[in-house]
């Protein structure tokens, strides 16, 4: 049977709370999903500081979801972050045994512009997130400044338009267990600006050899009968799907403003229907070029292939999840341990950053409110209760998706 078309179910819409944004998320060994949150003490009570990125357990279904830090992540606190120091915030995760990957994506330092994406950290841990290694396995953590940054160190870095610098996995059941050829797949963008956002690129690598740069294979065209061609050559990469163009923003909303993550994907295998499955969302840009000027484009499509090609089964060219005219919703990502068994349905998942226009027009008073804080402590409650106040959305939004097949 084949996937003809999804349908989000309005009335499923649940709001589980926390405070940030990503997302991502893989299945551990023991069975909890792993999940990223960018921008926000996630579900911290109370929130003791704000995370650049922050990875947390989740166990059960939706509708009974428990959150838990995972302690033994290192800590990216933006309060300690020394001024003007590069950020490092989480995008792909994936748990392959009991290992867990991560690559952390890096950004240049512009003002006068959106910022733009220059390439992807790797970190792991080897016994399911206690401890955690740079790539080259020492420890702990390192947090590498402007000069310190190389393609010696991250296994991108200053690639061809910043490509391969926002970075997904595909995920294929818990730690990773439904994968039959051996290779970990993983999807990027092309670039950060319109026309090469909305390019999606991939490559793979043997399970064993994540860490190694030298592995890597770069998808550079679909050959015969659907087989992909593989390059050692970044420069042979070939776009293995197309988003539509005009869903990125192209110039600042608020100083230091960085370039919108547009077309963040989300890959999942579904093992019962022998499918696999990929979200993904552009961002509705104002007139001026600013973000979030109006509703998202949500796209879901199939593949029999990692590869693709990929056939579209639902698009909606103005998100707005439950008919909220207001939500501007972000990011969504495809739950991989919340899929129904049967594999009809599953639940998608994202951040509603409506309200954004608003604080950055506000920023002034914002920080004047944020400069009453005594210490670090409570600069986070401000700053959490602020951010609730303008976008009460900015925390995990869930809603199942039935799929129709004939």
């Amino acid at each position: 049977m084949a996937v003809r078309r999804a349908m989000p179910v309005d009335s499923s819409i649940m709001r589980l709370g926390g405070l940030g944004d990503g997302y991502k998320m893989t299945i551990a060994a023991h069975g909890k999903q792993i999940v990223v949150v960018n921008d926000g003490p996630g579900w911290a009570p109370p929130p003791a500081t704000f995370y650049s990125t922050k990875l947390w357990e989740v166990e059960g279904q939706p509708e009974t979801a428990r959150f838990q830090m995972l302690d033994g992540y290192p800590n990216v606190d933006r309060a300690a972050h020394p001024e003007g120091a590069p950020h490092y915030y989480g995008h792909g995760v994936i748990a392959i045994g009991p290992h867990i990957y991560q690559f952390l994506a890096t950004l240049d330092d512009a003002e006068d512009r959106p910022r733009r994406w220059t390439g992807a950290k790797l970190i792991y841990s080897a016994d399911n997130g206690t401890t955690w290694h740079n790539q080259d396995g020492s420890s702990p953590v390192i947090w590498e400044d402007w000069e310190q940054q190389s393609s010696a160190s991250f296994p991108f870095f200053n690639e061809p338009d910043g490509c391969f610098s926002l970075l997904a996995f595909l995920q294929q059941g818990k730690a990773y267990a439904a994968n039959r050829d051996g290779y970990v797949y993983v999807y990027g963008l092309n670039g950060s600006v319109d026309g090469l956002m909305n390019q999606l690129v991939m490559f793979r690598v043997p399970q064993n050899r994540l860490l190694d740069r030298s592995a890597y294979r770069f998808f550079a065209g679909h050959g015969h009968s659907g087989t992909a061609r593989w390059s050692a050559d970044i420069a042979d990469r070939q776009p293995v799907h197309n988003f539509p163009l005009g869903w990125i923003n192209y110039t600042n909303l608020f100083p230091g403003d960085l370039v919108v993550e547009s077309w963040l994907p989300s890959v999942v295998y579904n093992a019962p229907l022998g499918v696999y499955m990929m979200a993904s969302a552009g961002i509705g840009s104002a007139p001026d070029g600013t973000e979030f000027g109006k509703p998202s484009y949500l796209g879901l499509w199939v593949s029999k292939n990692p590869w693709g090609p990929w056939r579209q089964i639902h698009e909606d060219s103005a998100w707005t999840p439950g008919d909220d005219q207001g939500a501007r919703a972000y990011a969504p990502q495809i739950a991989p341990g919340w899929i129904a068994p049967d594999g009809k349905s599953f639940w998608l998942v994202w951040a509603d950053l409506a309200g954004i226009r608003e604080f950055g027009r506000d920023e002034a008073l914002v920080d004047a409110e944020m400069a009453k804080a005594s210490d670090a402590s409570e600069r986070t409650m401000i700053e959490a209760e602020i951010l609730r106040r303008y976008m009460p959305g900015f925390s995990m939004n869930a809603q199942r998706v039935e799929l129709k097949l004939d």
